[in-house]
């Protein structure tokens, strides 16, 4: 990739082409891992985590050591912003150690302060609104068994949350068409939908939102669920599970699309958002896509942080 952006926040960041330079970047690491070793020698990532985590936290540290950097896990609790320092001037003291910095949280406008007053790249690991790494993730492994996603056709069915959002983005990006099942009062933000839509008609891409499960996943190449009730929203719990009867990934839902491959961004509910069926069957290529995690996020860093972080 000629240039790149400074930060990846939301994947907009990124023009068609540099998302696409960026996934085939992935590739090639994911075929031929020590070629990178060096790749980020003697580099740091500071990881702040405010929500708890599995696959971020592993897949970003075990890949900066892979590149031969180093990765620094910082609990939000034990920070000073759990004392109230100002994300801003986290944001310039970090910027002074490390060449990136990784954040996984709760409100996006904490990430986009975050990359606001830092001078090296930050990354978001997650938002309640965005879940941009994940979705790298995603069209890699899309990638690796359609070869071009442009024309696709992907299904979300479940609540119109972070993953939903970051994936109407990808698809827009990439030329692929989406649509997303979810209950009424569970939708995508209308804002982000309205910015998709639009970015859909250059690149030939459909972004839609329905309530309708029976037929929605007819022809799809791509189907995907994520968890009904995301962290943080515990309390809501048994409401949700009410609300989103009827939503499941099943056996009889796949059966609409027997050529798709099934993608769910982990931790999985088995007997809730998905079938043990479909979770571990023949469809599923969930953990090719968790193992992907690794590789795109590697490729992300190395693109982000290759100059030495400061842009």
């Amino acid at each position: 990739m000629k240039t790149s952006p400074k930060h990846l926040l939301t994947m907009e960041e990124f023009s068609t082409d540099q998302l696409l330079d960026l996934l085939a970047l992935a590739a090639k690491i994911k075929k031929k891992p020590r070629k990178y070793k060096k790749a980020l020698n003697g580099q740091c990532l500071a990881m702040i985590f405010e929500k708890s985590s599995t696959r971020t936290r592993v897949s970003f540290d075990v890949g900066m050591t892979q590149l031969g950097g180093k990765a620094l896990f910082l609990n939000g609790n034990e920070l000073q912003l759990g004392r109230g320092e100002p994300i801003s001037d986290t944001a310039k003291v970090l910027s002074r150690y490390v060449q990136g910095i990784m954040i996984r949280t709760f409100a996006h406008k904490t990430v986009e302060t975050l990359a606001k007053y830092s001078e090296v790249p930050v990354i978001n690991g997650l938002t309640d609104s965005h879940h941009p790494c994940q979705v790298l993730a995603d069209l890699q492994t899309i990638l690796e068994n359609y070869k071009k996603p442009k024309g696709l056709q992907l299904v979300y069915v479940g609540d119109g949350n972070n993953m939903a959002h970051s994936l109407m983005i990808g698809a827009a990006k990439t030329g692929m068409h989406c649509r997303i099942v979810c209950p009424k009062d569970y939708q995508p933000d209308a804002a982000i939908l309205k910015i998709v839509k639009k970015e859909g008609e250059e690149t030939g891409s459909r972004i839609e939102v329905t309530q309708r499960v029976q037929g929605s996943v007819k022809r799809a190449d791509v189907v995907y669920t994520d968890v009904w009730t995301s962290m943080g929203q515990e309390a809501e719990s048994k409401k949700r599970l009410n609300d989103f009867q009827g939503f499941q990934v099943n056996e009889k839902l796949m059966a609409e699309a027997p050529e798709a491959i099934f993608l769910h961004c982990l931790p999985a509910h088995r007997g809730e958002e998905v079938s043990a069926g479909v979770m571990d069957g023949k469809q599923s290529r969930v953990w090719d896509q968790a193992e992907n995690r690794l590789h795109a996020q590697k490729a992300l860093m190395v693109t982000l942080m290759g100059s030495g972080g400061k842009k």
